[in-house]
């Protein structure tokens, strides 16, 4: 039994995992399951894709590991990809392994740029305010970040230097910021907060906002960024013309290979010239994993065949087929369908159906799915997180709503 030897940090749904292929999952005993989860929205291009297990097992046969004391060829490229087909603005990335390394990363970005940037009597500045229902890590940092006070518990003291506001509310954010905030974080969509997209207009205000305040706009997109919400950044499908200081990202950036990253602009922040990606120099920050030859080699096929194939796009055109669908449904367990792309949140109307003692509607609700050979994930107790590889073949889609919409007639 796994529990013997390995943390119970997890509430695992009872089925063992042998292998993938493409938008399916097979457990050990032979079962087939559609795979609206992709990993949590890690798998972008599904499971084994051809591609990745090529530019994978090549480089595994070349080179898997060397120090970041020296030059990584894999990695210029790679960069080059993102700073120019993703993030499209002039700046500079750091590779780490994960969200929330990416999230701490950009904190510490945020803390330089305070003590570069002080109050106005020579003290840095330091403070960060995120929103609640924002989702950005577990570590120290980046749970002292996270505007849910569940996974705080029993972890405290916190780290200092961080303020939390109502999402999407832009005159709340306007009283909060004070002589000591360096940064404003947000996601474009809160994902694990219950699929809550950023409007556009509080999007546009933030932006004024930080360059009102000489702030720096810090934008999530860990599970948001490379196609998933069709668009290559999560904020450009909310708000393109904005342009934000400090990007972290993970997740669907190496299509189930550990690796994440952060970028930092370009952009001049003093009258002296200085460029905001110049502050972070040798010594500032560092990671012994943290852009490997066979992380950035898997990345770049994955993030190469998404704008080869122009998933982004796909992503955008089969993410209005999902709302459209289910709101078609007219079933009255569904209040809501929110997100943009293929992040998408089921919302269920409360006390339209009965849950057992002890659940969630949204976890319930995923277990009667899985049961029934489709996995997705909760995103908040009222919430069932539809977030499927971006190149799901549209009779694979189609295959899965129809068991999404058998298990929610059951429960009307």
């Amino acid at each position: 039994m796994i529990q013997e030897h390995v943390l119970p940090t997890y509430g695992r749904a009872p089925i063992t995992v042998a292998k993938g292929e493409g938008s399916y999952l097979f457990d050990t005993e032979g079962r087939r399951y559609v795979d609206f989860c992709a990993g949590i929205a890690t798998c972008s291009l599904g499971h084994c894709h051809p591609a990745v297990v090529e530019a994978l097992s090549h480089q595994a046969s070349q080179l898997m590991h060397c120090s970041n004391l020296y030059n990584i060829p894999q990695q210029e490229e790679l960069a080059a990809l993102i700073c120019d087909k993703m993030i499209g603005i002039p700046g500079r990335i750091f590779f780490c392994n994960s969200g929330a390394e990416a999230n701490d990363g950009i904190i510490k970005v945020a803390r330089r740029f305070g003590h570069r940037r002080p109050k106005a009597d020579g003290s840095p500045r330091y403070e960060v305010i995120t929103f609640n229902k924002s989702f950005h890590g577990r570590t120290l940092g980046s749970m002292a970040a996270t505007g849910q006070t569940k996974i705080q518990v029993e972890f405290d003291p916190l780290l200092v230097g961080f303020k939390y506001v109502d999402f999407n509310d832009l005159e709340a954010l306007k009283a909060a910021v004070s002589d000591i905030t360096c940064g404003i974080m947000l996601e474009a969509v809160q994902g694990e907060g219950g699929v809550n997209p950023a409007t556009p207009e509080f999007l546009r205000g933030v932006a004024a906002l930080c360059k009102e305040k000489d702030l720096l706009l810090m934008i999530d997109e860990v599970q948001c960024g490379f196609g998933r919400t069709g668009a290559t950044m999560g904020w450009k499908a909310v708000c393109p013309e904005v342009e934000p200081d400090l990007v972290s990202c993970a997740k669907g950036i190496g299509g189930g290979f550990p690796m994440g990253c952060f970028w930092v602009s370009n952009r001049v922040m003093d009258d002296a010239g200085t460029e905001l990606s110049s502050i972070m120099g040798p010594g500032s920050h560092g990671s012994t994993f943290g852009g490997t030859p066979i992380a950035c080699a898997t990345s770049l096929a994955v993030v190469s065949e998404i704008v080869k194939e122009n998933l982004t796009e796909r992503a955008a055109r089969l993410g209005e087929y999902i709302k459209t669908t289910v709101e078609s449904w007219n079933l009255p367990c569904v209040e809501t369908v929110r997100g943009l792309g293929l992040l998408r949140g089921i919302g269920l109307r409360k006390g339209s159906f009965t849950v057992p003692e002890g659940s969630m509607p949204a976890a319930y609700v995923n277990s009667l799915c899985m049961k029934a050979g489709l996995l997705a994930c909760p995103a908040g107790p009222d919430t069932l997180r539809l977030i499927p590889a971006l190149n799901v073949p549209q009779e694979v889609l189609e295959e899965g709503l129809a068991i999404l919409k058998s298990v929610l007639q059951e429960l009307a």
